[in-house]
């Protein structure tokens, strides 16, 4: 055994181990009901793959997570989908969440398994990914999935690899008694995490009051090059940073990870979990639990099916009802009073204390603080309770923040020594979740006003293009029009129509000269009329209809001479003729007009 190191604080509570570990594990019967919740992880919760009415095998895959960090739920046993509704879940506020409801048919009929003989020859991938298809997330805390913790990041070298079998909390002895059961499938499955990693050391930290435990864990681990570390029995030297700072005298940085110092923990459970879904291709669908507290008549640990209700496994402990004050889920330090018994068993679940009013009393009432110092003394992480405790109940959460609240592992060690009974532990969990609220309040509206920003760049954007078009649009505009000018300006040196509209001017000139022409070769000659006869009488219609198409054409080549002087000055002078010939043209017209409509002095014949 290597060099031990000691951490801050720390407080020696009464264990009360003793209650369960006079028995071995023992197997819980299948209850009538199973219910699954599908957020047993960290991350979102999985999706169910079957529907009501469904028939499923053991070990079948029943939900599974198809994107973000998750694991899948399996089936406990064979059975018949009742139900996918809101049920009763663990958790301190005693919230309701989504579940699968299976009911057993007592065959207990196991689907497919895929064992592995040996994985050395497989790769660490595909281990990876039978660890993650086995639904197994970290079985002591938090329930982080165990395959995205194996895999840590190219430049965080794993160089220790430590396996947490300290069980520091009063009452639990769940890994106590898999140490000592299952010894064997506890450093199986610590080498393949090992070969997964390839750490340098491997080494299982376990505290000096589990003597069973100690030996059989040496017994199992002859042969090999794992360090079996015993380490003063002290609270809560099972927490994953105080248990890196005993085993190697590193601490891992405020807001970090012990991959940052090149460290890994593991739960004993889930070490058993790994050899199982390895060597049996078992998922994981049970786990030991303790039942215990003054309050049963035969505490102890079973191996539970998860979805067990947790009054179905106090009833078989037998609970009396009588007797028993509070049933609290977890350990005294960090777990919570329980609203209802009806909640299953789920992956992260460890113990359940059925305590007598003298064993757990009630808190006296809250009292305020006399600034007597304890609560810094026993923190183990080195912080400041006092000051956390009056930022947090005053609401001032970034200076609570400031303070490194975050840092808090919420061992519970100040609320245990506080005089005044200040329940200082909740105070902080109320704080660090309104920051959380808070951050998630300003995420959003930060992406709204992303969302906004780009929509405002997005329309600056296109009005810009939209300007860049019209403005190559006029400029092809104009270099047209230049280009017409240019080919006008040289079609007017040479004498010929510039345009259509000059053109169609022309036409016009040369019909009404034709016209003209054709006139003055009908009218006969003064003189050549017989003396004594009478001249013959112009047609007064006709030369009415002459002088309407004149005026209309005058009409047309005034029109034609406004366009032009607005569009091309060179064509005003031509224009300005043909309008001069056809004015010149309408008064002929009219006085032709006036004379045919004067009396004849000429004499009628009789």
């Amino acid at each position: 055994m290597g060099q031990l190191w000691d951490f801050s604080g720390g407080i020696h509570p009464a264990e009360h181990k003793h209650l369960s570990t006079g028995r071995p594990i023992r197997p819980a019967d299948i209850p009538d009901r199973l219910v699954l919740p599908l957020q047993q992880h960290i991350g979102p919760p999985a999706e169910a793959l079957v529907s009501v009415g469904d028939r499923v095998l053991k070990g079948q895959k029943l939900a599974d997570v198809s994107r973000g960090t998750g694991v899948p739920i399996h089936a406990p046993t064979s059975g018949t989908i009742e139900a996918i509704a809101d049920f009763p879940v663990p958790h301190p506020s005693g919230m309701t969440d989504r579940c699968i409801v299976l009911k057993p048919d007592g065959d207990d009929q196991w689907g497919p398994r895929s064992p592995i003989a040996d994985y050395h020859g497989m790769d660490r991938n595909e281990v990876l990914q039978v660890i993650r298809e086995a639904g197994i997330a970290g079985l002591g805390g938090a329930g982080f999935p165990t395959n995205i913790k194996l895999r840590p990041p190219k430049d965080r070298k794993v160089a220790t690899l430590i396996l947490n079998g300290a069980e520091c909390e009063p009452y639990i002895t769940a890994d106590d008694m898999t140490m000592r059961e299952q010894a064997g499938e506890v450093i199986a499955g610590l080498k393949v995490m090992a070969w997964i990693l390839r750490p340098e050391r491997c080494v299982i930290g376990i505290e000096d009051n589990k003597p069973e435990a100690i030996a059989a864990l040496r017994a199992a681990c002859e042969g090999t090059r794992i360090d079996v570390a015993v380490i003063p029995t002290k609270y809560p030297s099972g927490g994953e940073k105080q248990l890196i700072r005993v085993l190697t005298g590193m601490e891992v940085p405020s807001g970090g990870i012990p991959a940052d110092i090149g460290v890994m923990c593991q739960n004993i459970g889930t070490a058993v979990a790994v050899s199982r879904a390895v060597f049996e291709g078992t998922p994981l669908i049970s786990r030991v639990v303790t039942i215990t507290g003054e309050a049963v008549r035969e505490p102890g640990n079973v191996e539970a099916l998860l979805g067990t209700p947790l009054d179905y496994l106090l009833a078989q402990a037998g609970l009396d009802q009588a007797a028993v004050s509070r049933l609290v889920l977890g350990g005294p330090m960090m777990g919570y009073t329980l609203t209802t018994l009806s909640v299953p068993v789920v992956k992260t679940t460890n113990c359940v204390i059925a305590a007598t009013a003298s064993e757990l009393p009630a808190p006296p009432p809250e009292q305020p603080c006399i600034r007597c110092g304890e609560c810094a003394e026993a923190c183990p992480m080195e912080l400041l309770p006092q000051q956390l405790f009056w930022y947090s109940k005053a609401t001032e959460f970034e200076k609570a923040e400031h303070l490194n609240l975050f840092d808090c592992i919420e061992c519970g060690a100040c609320s245990y020594v506080c005089p005044s009974a200040i329940p200082l532990v909740q105070y902080y969990r109320y704080a660090k979740g309104e920051i959380r609220v808070q951050r998630a309040e300003q995420l959003k509206a930060d992406r709204a006003r992303e969302r906004f920003e780009a929509r405002q760049a997005r329309l600056e954007r296109e009005q810009e293009e939209k300007e860049l078009r019209r403005k190559e649009r006029a400029k092809a505009a104009a270099e047209a029009q230049a280009r017409k000018q240019a080919e006008a300006e040289k079609v007017a040196e040479a004498g010929e129509a510039v345009d259509e509209r000059a053109a169609k001017a022309a036409l016009v000139e040369q019909a009404l000269a034709r016209k003209k022409a054709s006139a003055n070769a009908e009218k006969p000659a003064p003189d050549t009329q017989a003396p004594g006869q009478g001249q013959e009488q112009p047609d007064i219609e006709a030369l009415e209809k002459q002088l309407a198409q004149a005026q209309s054409k005058l009409e047309t080549m005034q029109g034609m001479l406004e366009d032009a002087r607005a569009q091309q000055a060179d064509n005003v002078d031509k224009l300005e003729r043909a309008v001069a010939k056809n004015h010149d043209r309408v008064t002929r017209a009219e006085q032709a007009l006036a004379e045919a409509r004067q009396p004849s002095n000429t004499s009628q014949p009789d």
